[in-house]
């Protein structure tokens, strides 16, 4: 070939209106390519660490390691699901040791910039924050966009922090299904508190009350306006109420609304035995006001510790854990059933059209269930 030899493509009468030119290429020895006895290509790293190799990473508090082992936790596949409980098992010695913060707000509170200025103060502090922050799932797609570690660039680049976005799925409250496995793993691999932050705000959050051991609301200013679409309920979930962007000309406003917040929780039943719940303000964008909400966080670990009442409500939540298990498993074996996926879109029709009650539509589902069952 020679060095300015022309595609077959070009026109050989016009060879000035083609720049194009064929040149020789370099040549080299080509690698190996190592096959198996099976005679399939192994790519490297494509078979994921064994449970032991889990086990060590975790506990050496290696964060590669560790999101592996949370991704297998949240998997949704039965394969992986033998694995993961034993990967539990072997680290359940381990955990218990942090102090678990919920953390909830109303939309534009400003939750994850007050996570991450939280979570910074700690890391300085010299705890070790994992921060698992639930991502709202689509009803439509199941999609979710994960962008926690975006929202919290500097927390995330901090060597002292973990962050976890996980997509809710759908679940009540916005909480993956498998939050509390991933706080243990969490704590085993060494952190000293653990960070929830939940979707929005409904009554809803009593599942995350239900996990932690201190319940943070995040509000803004405005109280009066505000309460009116807030329920009851919610403040009763709080340990601690949080007015943050008290910065600026907001921030005088942001003090009135903290003494209304007081007024008001004053008057409702605490959420924790022995504790008064209170209103704190806090700038987020300016990191003000943050040593005063740990400080309150230190002294509800200690008091509680000392009643009891910590490892009481950790007791409470565990049994919570196993009948809340319980009922997602039956959901899973109810909907599962080959029996059922058949008869239930004639009888959901049956019901639709009005032909049947839907007291009588469900009862005959469970007859051929449980019917099903004792076979």
């Amino acid at each position: 070939m020679s060095k300015d030899m022309k595609p077959e493509w070009s026109d050989s009468e016009r060879p000035d209106i083609f720049s194009t030119t064929v040149r020789k290429g370099v040549e080299t020895e080509a690698e190996a390519v190592v096959f198996q006895k099976s005679g399939r290509f192994k790519k490297k790293g494509s078979f994921g660490p064994t449970v032991e190799e889990l086990t060590k990473g975790v506990l050496e508090g290696n964060r590669g390691l560790l999101a592996r082992a949370i991704t297998l936790i949240e998997s949704n596949a039965e394969r992986h699901f033998l694995q993961a409980q034993k990967l539990l098992q072997n680290l359940l010695p381990y955990t218990g040791k942090s102090i678990r913060i919920g953390i909830t707000g109303v939309p534009g509170a400003g939750k994850s910039t007050f996570i991450e200025a939280f979570g910074t103060f700690l890391c300085d502090q010299g705890y070790r924050v994992a921060v698992l922050a639930v991502d709202p799932s689509s009803s439509i797609t199941g999609g979710s966009i994960l962008g926690d570690k975006t929202r919290m660039e500097k927390l995330a680049r901090n060597p002292r922090a973990f962050i976890r976005p996980s997509p809710s799925g759908g679940k009540l409250g916005g909480v993956h299904r498998k939050t509390r496995e991933t706080m243990l793993l969490c704590e085993a691999a060494g952190f000293d508190v653990i960070l929830v932050e939940t979707v929005g705000v409904g009554q809803s959050e009593v599942i995350v009350r239900d996990m932690v051991d201190f319940f943070m609301l995040l509000v803004l200013t405005g109280a009066g306006d505000e309460l009116q679409g807030m329920k009851k309920g919610i403040m009763e979930l709080a340990d601690a109420v949080i007015v943050n962007k008290a910065d600026g000309p907001n921030k005088l406003e942001a003090e009135k609304t903290k003494e209304e917040y007081n007024r008001i929780l004053h008057f409702l039943q605490p959420a924790t035995k022995g504790w008064e719940t209170k209103a704190y303000t806090c700038s987020a964008l300016y990191s003000s006001g943050i040593d005063e909400i740990w400080a309150a966080i230190e002294k509800f670990e200690k008091q509680t510790k000392q009643s009891g009442v910590f490892e009481d409500r950790r007791r409470k939540q565990t049994k919570e854990w196993i009948y809340s298990m319980i009922s997602d498993q039956l959901h899973d074996s109810f909907f599962r059933h080959p029996e059922i996926k058949k008869q239930l879109p004639k009888i959901e029709n049956e019901v639709i059209s009005g032909d049947r009650t839907v007291t009588a539509a469900v009862e005959e589902l469970f007859q051929i269930f449980n019917k099903s069952e004792h076979k």
